[in-house]
Parts: structure tokens; sequence; C-alpha cells
């Protein structure tokens, strides 16, 4: 089975971006020591089987959990066990119970609520301050009061308590907050382009399993026939060997094809069972004893440098590539906003006791204030921290061109092998037709004694090799053009299952993203933030190779002359 070597800059892309960290599990320790060699007791005996019942019990009792959005015919063919025998099922199968695509689409919602956090930077924020407290002093007389006779020290203490509402809003940060905004809307679209990224290659899995499968079980029937073949080839040589028409060595090299023959079908059998279980793993169902056909795929594109600009802009590589950039371009505006001042409104409101020693007498303050506040003199911190993100962004602006590169790479591997494999397939299909007829021909010439024992083996192994081959290329062929499309982007849902539901990330998103704003303060203060910031564009592609074009491979039955 053919899986798609995708771009060695997406791993550089999820291992870079500012993601949550996931915590893993660490193994457990190895249990050491010496072996007890006392005999178990009937207690322990007992308690080791309950705790063994209680462990496996969250597995046997475990019922299927899929998200609320999953469309009822989806879940009742994921949860009753059935097998799946049609093409467009098994891959909403694989759309929708996927659980890297699942766990990819709870981590996009997750990401959802970056934005509203960056938001509520805009609005009011009120803390509150209690305070009961104690406070005990102790004075000694001065030098003036020891001549006046006043030696006793003074001592006072008592219990006191305050409340104290604080309100702030920031008025203007030069770009702090809509800079820390872009950062999460970016993080959000960069997780976006792994989600589509991660549908798209569970739809070539589920494609290249589909496809494999059916090809490992041709692979068996063609195995088996050849088996069939040889075994009658045996027989009828035993019966040629008793009227003296062949020999001893004809007959054992009939029995040592006899023998590779069972071996190549167990070895066909053991692949067939292993895509069976591949069909589970990328699917998530069994597969039914017959499988449908899989229809043509609906290629976007007709030509490789077609695929190289479609790529450009649906590819979503390259597309996560531009997301973490802005990422670390949101970076550099807010490392040259800390430069700069910012402007924040501060109210506060007091009440407390003008004793700090008793509650008798109270008194009520309240300070309304414009503050305006920002670095004087730190030795080139934020200078240098300015340089630092700066360099980061180049190092990110670099991926992009990476992405470009490795994605036009695979496109062009993948396009070359797609229109070889096609080729091949009518070949090897006019092949298996002539080496058919050739050996039921040869089967004839050998009773009639014009050819020998070993020819006609020697047309049986030509008529296992060019099936197996055709066989071989129509599987791939299929899932040269799966991963073709999910190269460049297009291996969307609405392209391989039209017309079915699909999930809409952007629903949770529009619901989650406004859902603190303050009525016109947010937009307001939000625009006036934005101000000082430039325009974030899609960044060009600066790599020179990007203007090198390799045509697609050409194929030509002309044979060479020799001089």
């Amino acid at each position: 089975m053919r899986f798609p070597t995708w771009p060695s800059t997406l791993a550089l892309l999820l291992v870079g971006v500012a993601v949550p960290q996931t915590p893993v599990l660490a193994a457990a320790p190895a249990l050491v020591g010496p072996v007890d060699s006392a005999p178990l007791r009937e207690d322990d005996a007992r308690d080791d089987e309950d705790g063994r019942d209680d462990q496996a019990s969250p597995r046997v009792h475990l019922a299927a959990d899929l998200p609320p959005e999953t469309p009822a015919a989806i879940r009742t063919a994921a949860t009753s066990d059935a097998p799946v025998g049609d093409w467009n099922l098994a891959l909403a199968l694989a759309y929708w119970t996927s659980p890297a695509i699942l766990a990819q689409r709870a981590l996009v919602k997750s990401y959802d609520y970056r934005v509203p956090e960056a938001r509520a930077a805009y609005g009011l924020q009120l803390d509150y301050q209690l305070m009961q407290g104690w406070q005990r002093d102790r004075n000694d007389p001065t030098a003036l009061q020891r001549q006046l006779g006043q030696i006793t020290p003074m001592t006072s203490w008592g219990f006191s308590n305050s409340a104290m509402a604080v309100l702030t809003m920031p008025l203007f940060t030069f770009g702090r907050n809509a800079s820390a905004e872009r950062s999460a809307a970016a993080q959000r679209a960069y997780q976006k382009q792994v989600l589509r990224s991660t549908e798209q290659g569970a739809f070539y899995d589920a494609v290249a399993a589909y496809a494999g499968l059916i090809r490992d079980r041709a692979s068996v029937a063609i195995a088996r026939d050849n088996l069939t073949a040889l075994d009658q080839e045996l027989q009828g040589n035993q019966i040629r060997l008793k009227a003296h028409e062949i020999t001893v060595t004809d007959l054992e090299l009939v029995k040592t094809r006899v023998e590779e023959a069972h071996a190549q079908l167990y070895a066909a059998q053991g692949t067939a069972a292993s895509s069976e279980a591949a069909f589970v793993q990328k699917i998530g169902a069994r597969a039914d004893a017959t499988l449908a056909l899989p229809p043509p795929l609906p290629m976007p594109v007709r030509t490789l440098e077609d695929a190289y600009a479609y790529a450009e802009a649906h590819s979503p590589v390259i597309l996560a590539a531009h997301e973490r950039e802005r990422v670390s371009r949101a970076g550099v505006d807010a490392a040259r906003a800390n430069l700069l001042p910012r402007v924040d409104f501060r109210a506060q409101a007091l009440y407390a006791s003008q004793s700090p020693y008793d509650n008798y007498a109270r008194y009520n303050e309240e300070i309304a204030s414009v503050v305006v506040s920002g670095p004087i003199f730190e030795s080139g911190l934020r200078r240098t921290q300015i340089a630092d993100a700066v360099a980061a962004n180049d190092s990110d602006w670099r991926l992009i061109d990476g992405a470009s590169r490795d994605t036009r790479a695979a496109i062009a591997a993948a396009w070359n092998d797609w229109l070889a494999q096609t080729a091949a397939a009518t070949r090897y299909a006019n092949a298996a037709t002539a080496a058919q007829k050739a050996y039921d021909g040869a089967l004839i010439q050998e009773r009639e004694g014009q050819i020998t024992t070993f020819d006609v083996l020697q047309m049986a192994l030509e008529v296992l090799t060019v099936r197996s081959n055709a066989n071989i290329a129509q599987s791939a062929a299929i899932s040269d053009v799966a991963r073709i499309m999910a190269l460049i982007g297009a291996l969307e849902p609405g392209a391989v299952l039209p017309g079915e539901p699909r999930y809409d990330d952007n629903r949770h998103f529009d619901k989650v993203r406004h859902r603190d704003d303050l009525p016109l303060i947010t937009p307001m203060l939000r625009a006036l933030d934005s101000l000082p910031l430039p325009p974030a564009h899609t960044r060009p592609n600066r790599d020179p190779a990007e203007a090198t074009s390799i045509p697609a491979a050409t194929f030509t039955d002309t044979l060479p002359r020799t001089p």
C-alpha cells in the first residue's frame, strides 16, 4: 500500500508554531526487586483477580462516543459493526470517525477561544480587594519627652478593615492589543490548515486502504489461479511420465513451481489479511466481501503546471506556512509596540477606616485618572527583543519558500508516477491477455511435443507476473490521483463526497469570537489600536528556484535507432 511522503516542512511547521503543549504520560517505571518466594494467600489471589476485573471493565463496557454533529447515518454505520462495501460510505466514515480528525477539530475549537481572549483586552477590567488587618505600634519617648519626665513607651493596637474596587480600561496601547489579536487569529487559522491537512490525509489513507484491499484480494485470486494451473500441469505431467513422454527431471521441475506457488499464495493471503486490518484502521469499519470499484476522483487540474499554481492557493501545507509567518510577524509588531507608551483609564473607589486600630471613623475615596506609561531606559532590552522577533519572523518567511519547494517536488513525483502507472496499466492489461493466450497455446503445443515442460512453466510465470503488475498498476494509479489531490489541497469533502453533510469549523468560531465584546467600546478601541500596525498582507515567495519548472514526464513507444 502506498502512502504519501508529506513535505518535510510540515513537520517543522507543526513543531515550531506556538501551540499549547499536551503533557505526555510518562511510561510507568519497571517493577524491580527480589522474587517473593512466599506462597500466594487465597485473599491476595482474590484481590488480584478483583483488580484485574476492575481494570478490564472499562474496556468491556466501552460505548462508542461520537461528537454530536456526526450525521445519524454515519453514527449508525459506525456503531452497527456492519461491513462496508460502498465507496461513499467508506470515505464518509473516515471523515466523521477518524480519531486524528476528531482530535484536530477539538484543537481548533480550543484555538477559537484565543481570539475572544485577545479581544477581551480592549474591554473593562474590574477588580476588588477586601482587607481585615491588625496593627500594633510601640513608640518610645523622644529625648525631649524624656527630659519632660515621660519615660513610658506608648503602645497602640487594634483591628481595622477596608474595601476597594479598581476599574481599568486601555485607551490606546499603540498596537499591543491589536498585535495580540492578530497573533491569536493567525494561530487559529494555522490550526484550521492543519485540520484541512489532517482531513485530506485521512481521505488519502482511506482511498489507499480501499484500493489496496481490492488489489490484495485480487492478488490472492491471481496466486490461486497460478497454483491451480500449475497443479493441473503437475497432474498431467504425472500421467505423461507414466507414458514415458517426459523425464523425472521435468516432473520435479513442475513440483518445484507448485511448491513455490503455494508459498506465493500464503504471502498473498497474509498481505490481504493485513490490508483488511488497515481498512479498519483508516476507515473505521470492516470491509465487505465485495467492494464496489472506486469511481474516478475529480482532478481539478490537467497539467503539472496547473497543479503547481493550484497548490500555491490551496495547499494546506503552504497556507499553514503563511499563517505561521503571520504569528511571528504579530510578535514583531508587539515587540515594537512595547517601545512606545500606552494610555489607560483607571478608577478607584476606597471605603476604609481613618484609624488603623479601630473602625469607629470611616472615610470614602474615589479616584479617576488617565495614566500614560512607557519605558525610559532598560539597557537595550526591548530593542534586543525586537531583533529577536524579526529574526524569528525571517525564519518563518523562509519556511514558506521551503514549504512551496517541498510541495512542488512531492506533486511532481506523484504526477509522474500517476502518468507512468496509468500508461503501464493499459500495457500490462494487454500483456496479460496476450500472455494468457500464449499459455493456452503452449499447453496444446506441449501435448503435441512441440515445446518442453520448461517452456510451459515459463509461460505460466509470465502470466503470473503480468497479471500481478497490471493489478498493482491499476491500484497505484488510483492512489496517485488521491495523493496529487491531497498535496495540492483539492481532496476536500465537497469534492470526494458531493452532496453529503460536512463539518463546519467556522460555526463554533462565529459563535464565540464576539461573545464577550462590549458594544461600541470594543470595535472603537480595536480600530484605534490597529492604526499603528502595518497591514498583514501575504508575504511573497523569495525562493530563486520558484521560477524553475521541470516539465512532466513524457512517454514514447518509439525505440531509439541504432547507428
